[in-house]
């Protein structure tokens, strides 16, 4: 690329592939573009060969080095005992989020020498602008976007990120999948959790965790069932309780000091304030006063008006305009401004 008579030169990139058509095609596009462009898998126990093979092929079909890299320890320990630990707690981990910001938008980096990397790309749905010194996250154009999985990146992490699909959609990112003969390009979305191929997570924790039965009581604190350890539950489950009433019940609480589930009507689950810590925030270092936002409480929890608060410098308290569905500890509350990502923390409980 040339700017008058001065040739610029494009970052040395490295692309997180995953064996699917979002990063294969975020890889095409930066080469296309004139990056210097190499791609790398993490592996680690739990990724399916299948995913390792399909990368390798991506690469070898745009003629791009590639690198395998392993992770298995590091995987185990920031994410798997993450995972079983708050599992354990009566919490409902985020895995995918603490993954992009202790591994993929990091270790894998740094991971990947002798090669030295200006940059990293992926294949999310978001977007990364620098204004004023500072790099901002922002939603991505497709209904599906992911800004929601990057919001605990660093200034540090957004300076080396690069998200080629955040002005397109799904739709789009196939056709040009198809369009340079991809073999991902007709795979399906893959899961949540890349870890449990076959998305079974009662038995890949009762690999980790003792089961140990406990009682299920409703609202008036009358017990009406039994169950075979927390960890089967999350706020907002309906399905495998086991309890016969006029009125589906659903998981409202878990109260893992008394090992009980507590249950109610769907009236029950749904909530207005609740209290986040650990926050990472984005365009600014600090919440210094109250804050207008829409925000939500999962990924496909819709995009609801809010007023955030400080607490302190690690925590806030968010009170929703109208109620939500299933707020749960453990999970992640991210905060927006129209396309402006906030940021966020992770939900320590409800307060009504």
């Amino acid at each position: 690329m040339k700017k008058g008579n001065i040739k610029i030169k494009k970052p040395r990139t490295l692309v997180a592939l995953s064996g699917g058509v979002d990063s294969s095609t975020a890889a095409v596009l930066l080469k296309e573009a004139g990056y210097d462009v190499e791609g790398a898998i993490m592996v680690f126990d739990g990724v399916k060969q299948e995913n390792i093979d399909l990368a390798a092929t991506v690469a070898r079909k745009i003629e791009i080095p590639f690198h395998r890299v392993d992770i298995d320890k590091e995987f185990k320990e920031l994410i798997i005992d993450y995972f079983s630990g708050e599992y354990a707690s009566g919490r409902t981990p985020n895995p995918c989020v603490r993954c992009n910001q202790l591994l993929k938008f990091d270790l894998l980096l740094n991971r990947s020498k002798p090669a030295v990397f200006n940059k990293i790309a992926t294949g999310h749905y978001a977007r990364v602008e620098e204004k004023d010194g500072r790099f901002l996250l922002k939603r991505g154009m497709d209904k599906n976007e992911q800004s929601y999985f990057l919001y605990r990146l660093s200034q540090e992490q957004l300076s080396k990120t690069i998200l080629p699909l955040g002005e397109s959609t799904k739709e789009e990112v196939r056709k040009r999948a198809r369009k340079y003969d991809l073999p991902t390009a007709k795979r399906k979305k893959s899961q949540d959790a890349c870890f449990i191929p076959d998305g079974d997570y009662a038995s890949f924790l009762k690999e980790l965790l003792p089961e140990k039965a406990g009682p299920v009581v409703n609202e008036q604190g009358k017990t009406v069932g039994k169950h075979n350890g927390i960890f089967h539950y999350t706020v907002g489950q309906r399905h495998g309780l086991g309890i016969s009433h006029k009125h589906p019940y659903y998981v409202a609480k878990i109260d893992t000091k008394n090992n009980t589930i507590h249950v109610g009507e769907r009236k029950n689950v749904f909530k207005r304030e609740l209290l986040a810590a650990d926050l990472n925030l984005i365009p600014f270092d600090t919440l210094e006063h109250s804050l207008e936002v829409t925000a939500k409480v999962r990924y496909f929890s819709p995009l609801s008006k809010a007023m955030v608060e400080p607490v302190d410098n690690q925590t806030v308290r968010v009170i929703f305009e109208k109620p939500q569905w299933a707020i749960t500890p453990g999970q992640s509350i991210v905060l927006y401004q129209d396309d402006l990502v906030i940021g966020g923390g992770v939900i320590e409980k409800s307060l009504d």
